[in-house]
């Protein structure tokens, strides 16, 4: 892909910064579960946490493509790091860009942009996963106020984020289009959050469950119409999909270049592994896949941009490039051997945050559902 000047020195820029202020952090956050909030108020300094938000309402107005590769290179850094950034980028400022009204906009879009806030997306429950229809948190109409009751969990900077955009139910006949969004704010009351989940990975990134007892609101925290919160959500998620997308190639090129410079560095039986076909056909079939996961993901994001339907595209990239991810990493600790179960190397935090790139935003069966459906949609058109 050719990339224009301004593209070049925005990568330079962010690759940058990465390598002195997010990489030598990385191992010690994954073990602390520490909070990123040093690298996360300088990315906002540097327009990256409203990256995609036009100027006129704080944000970078970097278009999708550059944003997209932006974000492999933080995702490479600390997978962590990224997918709070993509989170807070995507869903929850995109619905207020889309869906949120002017007054919405400069309440809650310029402060989230601006770096000075961060965003969550409440979607999930224990007993509505990929069902999302089947969500039951209530929202009760009480005059020109809304009270809101249940709990939401999975939540990505729970308890961190100043800004939630919640998903609830405000009729149950309605079914799917019975939901509403609302926007929400740390330090309303009944607004609570339960300590951070013991994870497999992706420690420093804070996942939660929100609780609401009877947090009421007035009417201005509902965005879009009353019914139409799940078409806000899922239509959002197409966005956010991109974004899973590179926080997987970013861990797939992060655990693929740590094994490639081991396996030229390391010798075994008087020849570097690298010699070894064995090996050199693994770090083949890693490079391709990878390479096929950034095209899928670019192609997708530069239909974003175009304004082009990109749900089928979204959904292909992120399914082959948290695939892809899962298997470079587990192909990576194969070429360090026994080190690579240790520790003391980083091809095994790599593996640890490439599982949940097939799971959340959507499982791997649900992204080959929504593929599927499209492409039997197209044939008959």
């Amino acid at each position: 892909m050719t990339l224009t000047d301004d593209q070049r020195a925005i990568l330079e820029m962010v690759k940058d910064f990465c390598k002195s202020e997010i990489v030598p952090l990385a191992a010690e956050y994954d073990r602390s579960g520490q909070y990123p909030w040093k690298q996360l108020t300088k990315l906002a300094e540097i327009g990256l946490l409203g990256a995609s938000v036009p100027e006129t309402y704080g944000g970078a107005g970097i278009d999708a493509v550059t944003y997209a590769m932006c974000l492999e290179e933080i995702c490479k850094a600390d997978a962590s790091v990224g997918v709070i950034v993509s989170v807070t980028n995507g869903l929850p400022q995109q619905m207020l860009l889309n869906h949120g009204s002017e007054t919405q906009k400069k309440r809650w879009l310029e402060p989230l942009a601006q770096g000075k806030h961060i965003g969550a997306f409440c979607l999930t429950e224990a007993s509505s996963g990929s069902d999302a229809a089947s969500l039951r948190s209530i929202a009760t109409k009480d005059g020109n106020d809304w009270i809101l009751n249940g709990q939401k969990v999975w939540i990505t900077s729970g308890g961190q984020a100043h800004t939630y955009l919640v998903m609830a139910r405000t009729s149950a006949e309605r079914g799917s289009r019975g939901i509403t969004c609302f926007v929400l704010e740390k330090g309303m009351s009944g607004l609570t959050f339960g300590k951070p989940e013991e994870k497999m990975g992706l420690h420093a990134a804070h996942t939660t469950t929100v609780s609401m007892d009877d947090v009421r609101i007035s009417d201005e925290h509902r965005i879009g119409a009353e019914g139409q919160g799940l078409i806000i959500a899922l239509s959002s998620l197409d966005g956010g999909r991109i974004g899973i997308a590179m926080q997987a190639i970013g861990i797939a090129q992060a655990a693929f270049e740590a094994a490639r410079d081991y396996a030229f560095a390391r010798e075994q039986f008087g020849s570097r592994l690298s010699e070894f076909e064995g090996i050199s056909f693994k770090i083949a079939d890693m490079a391709t896949r990878i390479h096929a996961s950034r095209l899928l993901a670019l192609d997708a994001a530069s239909r974003k941009e175009a304004g082009l339907s990109y749900s089928k595209e979204a959904s292909m990239a992120k399914l082959f490039a948290s695939e892809t991810a899962n298997f470079v990493a587990k192909e990576a600790i194969q070429i360090f051997g026994g080190n690579g179960y240790s520790r003391e190397y980083p091809v095994e935090r790599h593996y640890r945050d490439a599982k949940i790139t097939e799971i959340y935003e959507g499982t791997s069966e649900i992204q080959r559902l929504v593929i599927s459906r499209q492409v039997f949609k197209d044939s008959r058109q």
